[in-house]
């Protein structure tokens, strides 16, 4: 079942001889359970089809269906809450509340949607990424990898179809972008989410169960790596 369908996106940015095209018919779908990570150098446009994937920017021309419905057909009311209730982000800058414990960041959403928290979820999630003891301190007490940790615990109660990564390890040292892989691994396989995280680190990418790159605004299929 294909959980993302992607098709002839295209981004151009400007007009006339200032354009810039960002993105050039790109076209490809992604199972439900799929970790798929993208690879591009700065300026490839993997961050723009990261957006477009997510509904945080307007394709110039190009569909994009999350879980069977057309994002960009939604009227922008109905798709603030689509987008809440089934894609997950993940920033490289963590964006974590810093008046709000390591709890409250990762009950945020389901508060802002009017809804309560599955209690005994939000404990296993807490077990699994090893910050019951941390559940009371704020942000500022924490290690840049414990807060990137509450951003994928946030990211991932709501249960959401899609979780987007942009650059997840991109502040953080060797060990604890180890530990953040790795758990994004963790979530893929024991949560079947579809993850899509885009990065410009080629080892990192190698986790993920297929890698497509972007140059120049072109998306290649490179493939599967993970065992």
């Amino acid at each position: 079942m294909k959980l993302l369908e992607v098709s002839k996106i295209s981004k151009t940015y400007g007009s006339g001889e200032a354009s810039v095209q960002a993105l050039k018919n790109v076209s490809f779908s992604v199972p439900k359970g799929e970790y798929v990570a993208i690879v591009g150098e700065s300026g490839s446009g993997k961050s723009t089809l990261l957006n477009m994937i997510g509904a945080l920017d307007v394709p110039t021309s190009g569909k994009v269906w999350i879980d069977g419905k057309d994002t960009f057909a939604m009227q922008e009311k109905k798709l603030t809450i689509f987008r809440r209730r089934n894609i997950g982000f993940i920033f490289q800058a963590f964006n974590l509340i810093p008046e709000l414990t390591v709890e409250q960041n990762i009950i945020f959403p389901v508060l802002l949607d009017y809804q309560k928290p599955d209690r005994a979820y939000l404990e296993e999630l807490l077990g699994a990424l090893n910050l019951k003891e941390r559940r009371n301190h704020l942000p500022s007490q924490l290690s840049g990898g414990q807060q990137q940790r509450v951003a994928i615990g946030r990211a991932l109660l709501t249960r959401p179809a899609l979780i987007l990564a942009d650059e997840p390890t991109g502040n953080l040292d060797t060990r604890n972008s180890n530990e953040v892989i790795a758990l994004l691994q963790a979530a893929s396989k024991k949560y079947e989410q579809t993850i899509i995280m885009i990065t410009h680190n080629r080892m990192i990418a190698q986790a993920a169960d297929r890698v497509l790159e972007v140059s120049d605004g072109v998306l290649t299929d490179l493939g599967g790596c993970a065992e």
